[in-house]
């Protein structure tokens, strides 16, 4: 049966762990994922999450990327499009994105995060997946899910 808010925003955080097969975390993703797409929850994605995971999927590995190719990382690409659901940006979202930023004195990398939230304000969603739940704190009726905390 699926909840009354039936689409979650994924961090690129989930995205990355999901087309990384030997990545540690893989499984634990892959069992989110399937388990919110069982009871009838989509996940989405923005443009952000998209160029997040396209810089850390093709940075060197001695930066803290995974070294792929421009050929792996669009093969994955295409998986996350095949699979989640493209949210747009907007002039809302900006406009959310310009308020969330202000009020809460978001700077420097943190206005990522007030990016993303201000996509899910835009698009009327209130879940998002994601290993840094910490990040979103601020955000008033906002959720975030650890994938650990999705239950089959």
């Amino acid at each position: 049966m699926a909840e009354a808010n039936s689409l979650y925003l994924a961090d690129t955080n989930i995205l990355i762990r999901l087309t990384k097969r030997d990545h540690p975390e893989y499984p634990l993703v892959r069992d989110a994922v399937y388990s919110l797409r069982a009871k009838g929850i989509a996940l989405g994605y923005t443009l952000q999450n998209m160029a997040e995971f396209w810089n850390a999927s093709t940075r060197p590995r001695e930066r803290n990327g995974f070294g792929l190719t421009l050929e792996e990382t669009e093969s994955n690409a295409q998986e996350i499009e095949r699979i989640f659901t493209f949210l747009p940006d907007s002039e809302l979202v900006y406009r959310e994105w310009r308020r969330i930023v202000v009020q809460h004195r978001v700077s420097g990398v943190q206005v990522h995060d007030a990016r993303l939230a201000a996509a899910m304000y835009a698009h009327s969603i209130t879940h998002i997946l994601t290993f840094n739940g910490s990040d979103f704190n601020r955000f008033s009726g906002l959720t975030a899910m650890h994938p650990n905390q999705v239950k089959s």
